[in-house]
């Protein structure tokens, strides 16, 4: 009988422990991690175990017992789905939330952005000065990157869409460079499927380029149907573009900021003045306004346009030359009004 009061005493003793340590261990499960300031850094690299994780939690003083994270981890089976990579753990994570964030790979999110308008140039330069990129096409010309992407031969000029772009760390340029260029993909088989019948253009690659020229015309989205309008009507009658941001795009780096007449009279194959069509590229990243404006025209009969000098950045169209003509005084005028105001 005795020893029966023994063992249920020892029974007792051992379900009050536990007991006791159940309740201790769910206390710190939702007890938050030690943490100052409004986010901790933590970084995880690739293959690092959970056990290495909270013990550099630990030496950093925001986790107590970091073997108890362990142990919950396996239990759990959280464990084996800890995804690699930066992340900002935020004031008041318990342990219990913070196995969930490390499996979903929420990880800091970094950013960069391309501008409609840019060139590839100035793209690669936005790439190169991220420092949260891993910078891997360093020293690579525009071809090299290109074949590099596994498009060897491909002019690179607009064929990347410009967009902010989030990765983690540990993101390559190519790897944003693979988004960019898969997007516009998307984007302008999108545009090109909408297209309105009779287009004197005949490829997705031609409305690319048109795009491009209609992007560096104008920064008003509601000007950018109209403006394709009137390329769209010179393109049926086989006039020429005459468009000063193609002469621009082909002086290249060369070009100081003042277009000149001799400019516009040196022939080349980006000189809309001296030759009819397309230019044989892109100039620019078009966005998607200026895709849907290529493929959508607003063709009101207008084979000119002159921007109005106000301050809205508007253009003035005309269907005569001298309508035009009269809107360039108008826009002259205004000018020296401005310059003498300053």
């Amino acid at each position: 009988m005795k020893l029966r009061y023994v063992l249920l005493a020892l029974l007792v003793v051992a379900g009050a422990l536990a007991a006791f340590a159940y309740e201790r261990f769910n206390r710190w499960l939702d007890t938050p991690l030690a943490i100052d300031a409004p986010s901790l850094q933590v970084e995880i690299p690739r293959g690092q175990s959970l056990a290495a994780t909270a013990r550099d939690l630990e030496a950093r003083g925001a986790l107590r017992h970091p073997r108890w994270l362990q142990a919950y981890a396996r239990y759990s089976g959280a464990d084996a789905r800890i995804k690699a990579g930066e992340y900002a753990i935020p004031r008041g994570t318990t342990p219990r939330g913070l196995l969930p964030m490390l499996e979903a790979g929420a990880v800091v999110q970094h950013s960069v952005t391309f501008v409609e308008g840019w060139t590839f140039r100035d793209l690669r330069k936005a790439l190169e000065r991220n420092e949260k990129l891993v910078n891997t096409l360093a020293g690579q010309d525009d071809a090299a990157v290109m074949a590099t992407l596994g498009e060897a031969g491909e002019a690179p000029e607009g064929l990347f869409f410009p967009d902010t772009y989030l990765f983690g760390k540990g993101t390559t340029d190519l790897e944003i460079l693979r988004q960019a260029r898969d997007r516009m993909r998307r984007e302008l088989e999108s545009a090109w499927q909408d297209r309105a019948d009779g287009l004197p253009i005949a490829t997705p690659y031609e409305a690319l380029i048109l795009a491009s020229i209609v992007e560096k015309e104008t920064a008003l989205a509601s000007e950018r149907p109209r403006i394709a309008g009137v390329f769209t009507l010179r393109l049926r009658r086989g006039m020429r573009l005459q468009t000063d941001p193609t002469v621009i795009y082909g002086l290249g780096a060369g070009f100081d900021g003042n277009l000149r007449r001799a400019d516009l009279e040196r022939d080349g194959p980006y000189n809309t003045y001296t030759r009819t069509g397309l230019p044989p590229t892109p100039i620019a990243l078009p966005g998607a306004d200026a895709l849907r404006a290529a493929v959508r025209p607003d063709e009101r009969g207008e084979i000119y346009f002159v921007a109005t000098g106000l301050p809205d950045g508007s253009h003035e169209f005309s269907r005569t030359l001298a309508e035009h003509e009269a809107a360039v005084r108008r826009y002259l005028v205004r000018y020296r009004q401005r310059k003498t105001e300053r």
